[in-house]
């Protein structure tokens, strides 16, 4: 054989090898999709040598459940049109049971003539690339997608629905008890077991059939499982069905066996959620699909592990924070039914389900002098414990101003010299300008009396009046500014209104819920209060069910009062001269109208009470001089004159003459105090009838 013979056989010995040998997959089709060459690496993918496909139709060697149609069809037009064909597929291949990512490139194969004799075909595993590049997406997607909220189980279902399906065929994330309540849990005892609640968990079957546990469910993890070792250790726990934990933790409890029973788990990874040193609890991802969890995907999980684990601990520190200021809200708030009876009363107070916390929204109903009652409805700007605080300290404000029995001007004129002092404090000892310590406060007065209403406002929305028949109305009030401006007056609104009618006090978060038009808003308002209801209850969840949306982004206090009226059956008054000539004939009067009332056995002492205020009224006051009884819930006593000098209750000496009267007044009675009046002042008692 000459040289230039032997050479040629050597190169073609050479490119045999090369092609034998390539560490990629390289193989030869016919123009009709034959089997003609396999390389090694080829053979090694299809799992069979390469005398058993030879001749064969491709997809011969492909198991059925993996889809080669698109790989069939490239082959198909790089021998129709002599053109080559890049193609992606993400498949497992025949002889593995992972899903791979493969980059394909075809090419025709040509005879002497230009014609195509066959297809040539390489395939490039690039399923590390392909993973590292998922692996980015799903960190950079959680980035986003996880931690949107401040609530607890949203925020667990986020990291849920992020790692299925493209991670896990079922995930969970269970929480420790703790975590709920805001508290900062401890698992402090590896060997017992821990109580896990379920807040969420996502499959890619519908109904999550893996899940055991319901969402919102509590269930007990023995020490020895996957959970909590992942607990107790503060470290990733990989298992699967075989693990003899992971069997022995299966059929420790029969739902859950039976639960099981359907399902291989290759491989389930129990990721701990720690953030800040502080365990929260558990992510747990099952697979059910053939290719079991490697390296990569631990690391990717305790990545996700830990992002998730520092939104939940930023929700828990929210909900503790949330929850201490509900508690401290609900405790500054009115408990029961107040001693008065000038008014039905049904109040609700809605916190607020925004990521801001809860604001300082308020109500109160203050039983007054003289069988009156005062309703009040406030709204502090901002949220979080300290609004809370600050309208704690506003609605004592308020309880207090109202026992001086101030008229409602006058008592948000204090009220807001009040805030401003507040303010002051609060800008180390600088004028307060900023508003962060301002108000609106509502201030009404029923008597049932005389029916009428007075109202003031400080920034506040006006109430709705809907009379007996039907009738709706928003109380032309004049509107004041907020607490904590200061400088300018406040104003009362005053009409009499028939008994039986209803009044609505309410904060802006209730006309406000739905598009932020208080227009609109106190539209639909009047429109619910106009439909009768059976009780002030209902009508209370009617309003709140109509007007807010299921997540309210500001608290709503609500106020519906019903009045009512005491005639001339309840009340007498009598005109006295200044003469204590007449304090005989008031008791004496007085005596005759509780007989009249089936009040005898109380005659005693109001006889006593009546001498004492009238001759003082003769003594110290000026005319005119007047006395009312009021019989409500109590006895109230009332003795009018023209000085507005009010009297101080002293302790007389040994021989003192004087000054045991208001003393032996205030024994007797439950209550006293002095009302001042435009014509003058009011002197007070009551008597309870409930003895």
């Amino acid at each position: 054989m000459d040289p230039g013979s032997a050479g040629g056989e050597d190169d073609r010995v050479l490119v045999e090898w090369a092609f034998r040998q390539a560490s990629f997959s390289m193989s030869v089709f016919d123009a009709e999709q034959r089997y003609v060459r396999l390389n090694d690496t080829a053979s090694g993918v299809m799992g069979v040598g390469e005398e058993v496909l030879r001749g064969r139709f491709f997809p011969a060697g492909v198991p059925e459940d993996v889809d080669q149609t698109g790989t069939l069809e490239a082959l198909r037009d790089v021998a129709a049109t002599g053109k080559p064909v890049h193609y992606e597929s993400y498949t497992r291949a025949p002889s593995g049971i992972r899903e791979h990512a493969w980059n394909l490139e075809m090419w025709p194969i040509r005879g002497p003539a230009g014609e195509v004799r066959a297809v040539g075909m390489a395939a490039f595993d690039s399923s590390e690339q392909h993973w590292a590049r998922q692996r980015l997406a799903v960190l950079d997607e959680a980035a986003v997608s996880i931690g949107t909220t401040l609530d607890l189980g949203r925020t667990a279902q986020q990291l849920a629905d992020l790692v299925v399906p493209r991670f896990a065929d079922f995930a969970s994330v269970d929480l420790l008890e703790a975590v709920m309540r805001g508290e900062e849990p401890t698992t402090d005892q590896p060997d017992t077991p821990v109580v896990l609640r379920r807040m969420a968990h996502c499959s890619t079957v519908r109904g999550t059939p893996e899940a055991v546990i319901e969402l919102g469910a509590s269930d007990t993890y023995p020490a020895y499982s996957p959970p909590a070792r992942a607990l107790s250790s503060r470290q990733a726990v990989l298992s699967a069905s075989g693990d003899p934990d992971f069997d022995r933790w299966i059929a420790s409890a029969p739902a859950r066996a039976e639960k099981i029973l359907g399902f291989t788990v290759t491989s389930l990874l129990a990721v701990p959620l720690i953030a800040r040193g502080t365990t929260l609890g558990v992510a747990i991802l099952l697979r059910l699909r053939p290719d079991p969890f490697n390296e990569d995907d631990f690391n990717l999980a305790k990545e996700l592990a830990g992002r998730a684990a520092l939104c939940v601990d930023n929700a828990r520190r929210y909900s503790r924070e949330r929850i201490t200021a509900l508690t401290l809200q609900e405790s500054l708030l009115p408990h029961g039914p107040s001693q008065q009876s000038a008014v039905d009363v049904a109040c609700r107070y809605l916190p607020t389900d925004s990521q801001a916390g809860i604001g300082g929204d308020w109500f109160d109903i203050i039983p007054l002098s003289g069988a009156r009652v005062a309703l009040v409805v406030g709204d502090v700007v901002g949220h979080g414990i300290h609004a809370s605080a600050h309208m704690g300290r506003l609605r004592t404000a308020v309880q207090t101003l109202a026992d001086v029995d101030l008229p409602p001007d006058e008592l948000l004129a204090h009220l807001d010299d009040l805030v401003l002092r507040l303010g002051a404090d609060a800008d180390n000892g600088e004028q307060a300008g900023s508003g962060e310590t301002s108000a609106s406060c509502l201030y009404a007065v029923y008597d049932p009396v005389s029916r009428k209403l007075t109202v003031s406002s400080a920034g506040h929305p006006p109430p709705v009046l809907v009379l007996p028949d039907g009738t709706t109305s928003v109380i032309e009030v004049t509107p004041g500014p907020v607490l904590g401006v200061g400088g300018l007056p406040f104003e009362a609104t005053e009409l009499e209104v028939p008994e039986g009618s209803l009044i609505a006090l309410f904060s802006d978060g209730l006309v406000e819920a739905t598009d932020h038009d208080p227009d609109l808003g106190y539209a639909r308002l009047r429109r619910v209060l106009a439909d009768p209801q059976a009780s002030l209850e209902t009508h209370c969840d009617q309003i709140l069910t109509a007007l807010l949306p299921a997540h309210p982004a500001d608290d709503v206090a609500l106020v519906l009062a019903r009045t009512t009226a005491l005639d001339a059956d309840h009340v007498r008054t009598w005109d006295l001269a200044a003469d204590f000539a007449g304090v005989a004939a008031a008791r004496r009067q007085a005596l005759a109208q509780l007989d009249a009332w089936g009040l005898a056995e109380i005659g005693f002492v109001t006889e006593l009470v009546v001498s004492e205020l009238v001759t003082n009224a003769i003594r110290y006051g000026a005319e005119p001089i007047q006395l009312r009884l009021i019989h409500d819930h109590a006895l109230i006593c009332e003795v009018s004159d023209g000085n507005p000098t009010s009297p101080h209750m002293r302790r007389a000496r040994m021989f003192d003459e004087g000054g045991r009267g208001l003393l032996l007044v205030a024994q007797l009675t439950t209550r006293w105090g002095t009302r001042h009046t435009p014509a003058g002042k009011t002197i007070w008692t009551e008597q309870s009838l409930h003895q």
